[in-house]
C-alpha cells in the first residue's frame, strides 16, 4: 500500500486499518493528560493500565496544572507513567503543550483526568497511524454522573458497561454528525468534531502546527482543529475508542454562557465560523483571505492601484500581503531623489503602518492559518465583487484552486489553505502541487466575465424632441476685446517680479 495516499477531501476510504487484537504495533505512544487536581484521576489511569496496547510502547504523561497539593500517582497506573509540572502558564492548552513537548512518542495521545477508556481504545486510534502518517484519529465518548466505584473494579472490567450504566448516560453530540456524514468522509468540515478529547495524531504534525494555543481557554480543542485541517490531514472516528466522561460537559450546566465564552475565541481565529463574524467593520486575528501581490519592479502607481481595489472590494475580511526585495532597503545615508530604490520605499512608506497590509520577501507555501489566498497580476486590479465570487465558487464543491484564465494567457487564482496543505505533505521534490490537488480537491478553469464584469454600459437617453426650424440670422459682430487695467499695487508688484527676473 502507498504510505501517503492521495485521499479524495476527507474520505479516507482507501485506508484499511487492522482489526483488532490481530496485529503487532510499532509506533511509540505518548498519553498526554492535563491535570489541576484530578479527582478522578486515579480511574483514568486504571483505564490506562489495562489497554490492549503493548506497555514497552506506551507512556503516559500526567501534567500537574498548577494543583494543590500537587498531584500523586496512585498505585494501580501504566508502567511508563510520570507526572510532567507546569512550570510557566496554566490552562488546559499550555499543559497538553508543556506534556507534548516532554512526550518521547511517535503518536501524541490527548485524554483528560476525567475520562475513562474502553481497554482498546488507544490501539484504535493508534491503528490508523501505522497505516498514514497524516491522520488525526477521534475517539468516542458519553457523558455519564460519577457512580461509586474503584480503581481496582475499572482495571479488572473487561468492558466499560460492566462497571458504568451507559444506557442513562448522554452521548457526544458529534456522534450524530459522524453518522450523517458517513463517518466524516463526506464532511465539508471534518475538523467541527474533534472536539475534547480524546483524539491522537503523529507527534511531528502537533508540532508542525505549533500545538494548542496558549491564549485560548475555552474552544482550544476546536482552534486546533482547524489549524491541523489547514495543514491538510485527515480526519478519522475509531467508533471502537470507546470511553466515559465522568460528569456532564459545561454545555449542561449553563449552556449560555458556555457558548458565550468560546465566541470570541473562535470568532477571531476560525475564519470559516462566517456566523460568528457579523459585525460590521471588524478586524480580526486571522482573516478569510490572504491577497498577495509581487510587487517586484513595479511602479508605486501600479501598486497604490492594486492594493486600493483589493481594500475596497465587497469582502472586507482580508489582509494584502506585498511581495518584493524588501530586505534591501537600508535606513543608512542615501540620496533620497536618485535612490535606485526610490519606488520600493515610497511603497514601504506607503504601506508599512497600515495592519491590513504586510511586506515580505516572500510568500509562505501556505496562508495557514487564513483559509483562502488569491494570487493574480499586479496590474490587474480586482473588481469590487472578485473574491466574493470567487469563493462562491470554489464553496459549492470545495474546489482546491479556482484558476481565472485571463485574455492575455495570464491567470488569476484563488487556492484553498487545506487543499495546499495536503498537497504540500504528499508532494515530493519537484511534483507539481496542483497536480496533486486536482487529485484530492480538484483544480478548476474559468473565464474572467462573471468575476470581472464589464463595466455597465450608459443608459440610452430619450430622443429629443425636434427643435422648429428658425431662419438663418447674421452672425453677430465679435466683441471687444476686454482690457484690464492693473491697480497701482498690482502694477508695483509686477515691477517688483520683472525687475527680480532681470537679476536672476
Amino acid at each position: 500500500m502507498n504510505a501517503r495516499p492521495a485521499m479524495t477531501q476527507n474520505d479516507y476510504s482507501p485506508l484499511s486499518p487492522p482489526e483488532l487484537g490481530t496485529w503487532s504495533p510499532a509506533l511509540s505512544v505518548s498519553v498526554v493528560i492535563p491535570a489541576h487536581g484530578g479527582p478522578h484521576l486515579e480511574l483514568t489511569l486504571a483505564a490506562l493500565a489495562a489497554q490492549t496496547y503493548p506497555d514497552h510502547l506506551m507512556e503516559v504523561l500526567v501534567v500537574d496544572d498548577g494543583s494543590e497539593p500537587p498531584i500523586r500517582l496512585p498505585e494501580i497506573r501504566p508502567v511508563n507513567t510520570r507526572i510532567v509540572p507546569v512550570k510557566t502558564g496554566w490552562g488546559i492548552s499550555n499543559a497538553v503543550n508543556t506534556g507534548a513537548k516532554a512526550a518521547d512518542g511517535e503518536i501524541i495521545q490527548r485524554l483528560d483526568a476525567d475520562m475513562v477508556a474502553c481497554r482498546e481504545h488507544i490501539e484504535a486510534l493508534a491503528r490508523w497511524h501505522h497505516v498514514t502518517d497524516y491522520l488525526v484519529t477521534i475517539g468516542m465518548k458519553r457523558f455519564i454522573e460519577v457512580p461509586t466505584i474503584t480503581a481496582e473494579q475499572v482495571f479488572r472490567a473487561g468492558h466499560l458497561g460492566d462497571v458504568f450504566d451507559l444506557a442513562s448516560g448522554v452521548s457526544s453530540s458529534t456522534e450524530a454528525t459522524i453518522a450523517k456524514t458517513d463517518g466524516l468522509r463526506k464532511s465539508r468540515n471534518p475538523y467541527h468534531v474533534c472536539t475534547g478529547p480524546t483524539f491522537a495524531l503523529p507527534r511531528e504534525v502537533f508540532h508542525a502546527v505549533g500545538g494548542l494555543d496558549p491564549n485560548v481557554v475555552r474552544g482550544e480543542d476546536t482552534e486546533f482543529a482547524y489549524r491541523l485541517a489547514m495543514h491538510g490531514v485527515v480526519f478519522i472516528p475509531d467508533m471502537e475508542a470507546q470511553a466515559v466522561h465522568l460528569g456532564l460537559p459545561a454545555q449542561h450546566r449553563d449552556r449560555d454562557r458556555a457558548v458565550r465564552a468560546v465566541e470570541p475565541y473562535l470568532a477571531h481565529r476560525v475564519p470559516l465560523r462566517r456566523d460568528l463574524r457579523k459585525d460590521q467593520g471588524r478586524r480580526w486575528i486571522v482573516p478569510y483571505v490572504e491577497i498577495v501581490l509581487d510587487v517586484t519592479d513595479t511602479s508605486e502607481a501600479v501598486v497604490r492601484q492594486a492594493v486600493a481595489a483589493a481594500l475596497d472590494g465587497k469582502l472586507q475580511d482580508i489582509v494584502v500581503t506585498l511581495v518584493g526585495p524588501w530586505a534591501r532597503l537600508h535606513d543608512g545615508r542615501r540620496a533620497v531623489l536618485s535612490d535606485p530604490l526610490f519606488e520600493m520605499r515610497l511603497m514601504r512608506d506607503l504601506f508599512a503602518h497600515d495592519e491590513r497590509i504586510r511586506l515580505i520577501d516572500e510568500a509562505a507555501p501556505t496562508p495557514a492559518p487564513a483559509p483562502f489566498r488569491y494570487r493574480g497580476p499586479i496590474d490587474v486590479p480586482l473588481h469590487k465583487a472578485t473574491l466574493e465570487r470567487m469563493i462562491e465558487t470554489v464553496q459549492k464543491d470545495l474546489t482546491g484552486v479556482l484558476v481565472v484564465d485571463l485574455p492575455d494567457g495570464r491567470a488569476a487564482r484563488l487556492e484553498r489553505t487545506s487543499a495546499l496543505g495536503r498537497a504540500l505533505l504528499l508532494a515530493a521534490p519537484g511534483d507539481d502541487l496542483d497536480e496533486i490537488i486536482q487529485t484530492t480537491h480538484g483544480v478548476r478553469h474559468e473565464d474572467p466575465d462573471r468575476y470581472w464584469p464589464p463595466a455597465p454600459q450608459p443608459k440610452p437617453t430619450a430622443e429629443k424632441t425636434a427643435a422648429p426650424k428658425v431662419a438663418p440670422q447674421k452672425p453677430a459682430a465679435p466683441l471687444p476685446p476686454i482690457v484690464t487695467v492693473p491697480t497701482a499695487e498690482e502694477r508695483t508688484l509686477l515691477g517688483r517680479l520683472k525687475s527680480a527676473l532681470r537679476q536672476s
